[in-house]
């Protein structure tokens, strides 16, 4: 016998004493975020309505487009393959390793081993596994390599950085600003917030010091990523949700749903 069934624990035939509604966290989870998958699943195969040439607005979820099925205007870092099947994600070079940060995550792993494997689905709560080995055997030891991703995912949040910058162009290729703007620009800088929260960059501004006051700057630096890791939860949904909202709006604005509104230009 394994888990709770384990001799000498307390012989409770129920699988929890609690009266709260303790399965709505684990629903929600699951329903938000498999609406979140499915949507990037979708937007990502389609390769339609992704980029906005008048105003060079580029969706994340394209981003950096470098095939020849991009548009011109948008292979702002070149041409590095050809044309990608229709179903096949015109960023791949990125998202392998967008998804592995979003996977490996701290914060993640409890959302998704919780809601989806049920391990355990809540506090007090036996879950229905009889054996856990941690994250030492295949799959979950890959869950060590969040550190690597970090920092593939900071080169990738300056390329968003980027398309955010190029989203400055108004009509004739002036500068300008419109809604779209706004919104791209919001939503770099809540992808460097989740990112700059992540326990790993916690690790690296302050991690390994014996005195913290031999290092002043780091120290600094490690306070502000502190206090930003006090909210990797909020940011981690945050930024699931602006991703959508970015990729929505271009699409949007893109097929002709409604005119980007301009402030400048």
């Amino acid at each position: 016998m394994t888990g709770v069934q384990t001799p000498g624990r307390a012989r409770i035939a129920a699988r929890t004493l609690r009266t709260d509604r303790w399965w709505q966290a684990p629903v929600i989870t699951v329903s938000l975020l498999s609406i979140w998958v499915i949507y990037a699943l979708i937007r990502t195969a389609s390769q339609r309505a992704y980029f906005v040439q008048q105003y060079h607005y580029l969706s994340p979820f394209s981003s950096p487009c470098v095939t020849a099925s991009c548009p011109k205007d948008a292979r702002d870092f070149g041409t590095w393959f050809g044309h990608f099947p229709p179903f096949l994600p015109l960023a791949l070079i990125v998202l392998p390793f967008l998804l592995g940060f979003r996977l490996t995550c701290y914060y993640y792993r409890r959302a998704y081993y919780r809601s989806f494997w049920q391990s355990p689905p809540a506090c007090a709560v036996a879950e229905p596994h009889a054996k856990y080995s941690g994250e030492t055997r295949f799959p979950l030891i890959f869950q060590n390599a969040h550190r690597y991703f970090f920092y593939v995912a900071v080169l990738i949040s300056l390329v968003n950085t980027y398309d955010a910058i190029r989203a400055f162009t108004g009509k004739d290729g002036d500068p300008g600003l419109g809604l779209g703007t706004i919104i791209m620009v919001a939503n770099v800088v809540l992808l460097w917030a989740y990112t700059v929260s992540c326990h790993s960059c916690r690790h690296i501004t302050g991690g390994r010091l014996r005195h913290f006051s031999a290092h002043p700057l780091r120290y600094r630096a490690w306070t502000f990523v502190s206090k930003l890791n006090a909210k990797h939860m909020q940011l981690a949904w945050t930024t699931l949700a602006t991703l959508m909202l970015t990729d929505g709006y271009i699409a949007l604005v893109a097929s002709g749903a409604f005119s980007d509104p301009r402030i400048v230009n």
